[in-house]
């Protein structure tokens, strides 16, 4: 790790420590690279969007400017925010280009459209981890939240994914992760099974819904899979409660395929768009009068924001 990565890491430290909103750079960045997807999930704005709006890809000149304004202090790239990250044609290019740089890759995926080749492509770009979302060991189960995916492909694309690192002899993490949900929580074990028999590393996320309070179908019978508490009244509420700080705020921003920058993947709805890169620099953006306003906000009543009152962080 170069000496600007560790210097603007520890600048990040001390300014969330001190809550400041600071000079540093972001520590992190999630990048959009498509803002579509053949799934339609129900606790997903892109899915359950009822007007569609145009399909977009994140443009690789923009990229290329981001890199170059903030390669030298990145330490992560997250490919992935609302849409399925790839449907992007040159997706393996900006990963290798990252990579390149020395900064940690990773992505999220339903997989839906990983094939063999494009395994092998991704895999040899020097990703560092992938990330599988595959919600259920049968197919009925797996589709009550992959509306319109496949277990099958899924599953394959995994096989696929292990076949190319020891192929190439690879060093990258694959996880496939399950949502914790009502409809497959008796095929936890069988997935952990399947799992280590790939040779892959199984998690188990806490769902997020966004209609919590009155409570949810899905939600899984065992509380202690779900990021909520069901109160007196019948009511639920977030485990976690919200203190006036937020590290994600003071150590990252996501970036969509318009080349808006926002505060984090909650602003699903892009309510605080810091600014566009389109426009300005980045530091400009990072340090806009909007975005130091919001991180005050933040320090002072984080409560009344909409996009924390959902947040477990």
């Amino acid at each position: 790790m170069g000496l600007s990565r560790i210097t603007n890491m520890l600048h990040c430290g001390v300014d969330y420590l001190f809550n400041r909103v600071g000079s540093h750079l972001p520590v992190f960045i999630a990048i959009e690279p498509a803002n579509f997807c053949m799934l339609r999930c129900p606790q997903c704005p892109v899915g359950v969007a009822e007007k569609k709006t145009n399909s977009e890809f994140f443009n690789e000149s923009l990229f290329d400017t981001i890199l170059t304004e903030t390669g030298s202090t990145l330490q992560t790239i997250i490919f992935h925010f609302q849409g399925e990250p790839l449907l992007h044609p040159n997706l393996p290019a900006f990963i290798r280009k990252a990579h390149n740089k020395g900064i940690y890759t990773m992505l999220s995926t339903n997989a839906q459209t990983l094939t063999k080749e494009y395994a092998h492509k991704l895999v040899a770009s020097g990703l560092s981890k992938i990330v599988v979302s595959i919600d259920g060991f049968t197919q009925k189960t797996y589709e009550q939240y992959r509306v319109g995916g496949s277990l099958e492909r899924a599953l394959k694309a995994l096989e696929f994914l292990v076949e190319a690192k020891y192929a190439l002899r690879a060093k990258i993490i694959i996880e496939w992760q399950c949502l914790a949900l009502r409809s497959n929580e008796n095929e936890w074990d069988m997935m952990r099974r399947k799992a280590k028999q790939l040779g892959v590393k199984f998690v188990l996320k806490t769902a997020q819904f966004y209609d919590f309070e009155n409570g949810n179908l899905l939600m899984p019978t065992d509380e202690r899979y779900s990021r909520y508490q069901k109160q007196a009244d019948g009511t639920y509420r977030l485990k976690r409660k919200l203190h006036n700080r937020c590290f994600r705020l003071w150590s990252g921003c996501v970036i969509d395929t318009q080349g808006n920058m926002l505060p984090c993947c909650y602003d699903k709805q892009k309510q605080y768009i810091y600014g566009n890169l389109n426009d300005i620099s980045f530091r400009e953006c990072w340090f806009s009068e909007k975005a130091v306003s919001f991180r005050k906000k933040i320090l002072s009543s984080r409560s009344t924001v909409g996009i924390c009152r959902n947040c477990d962080e």
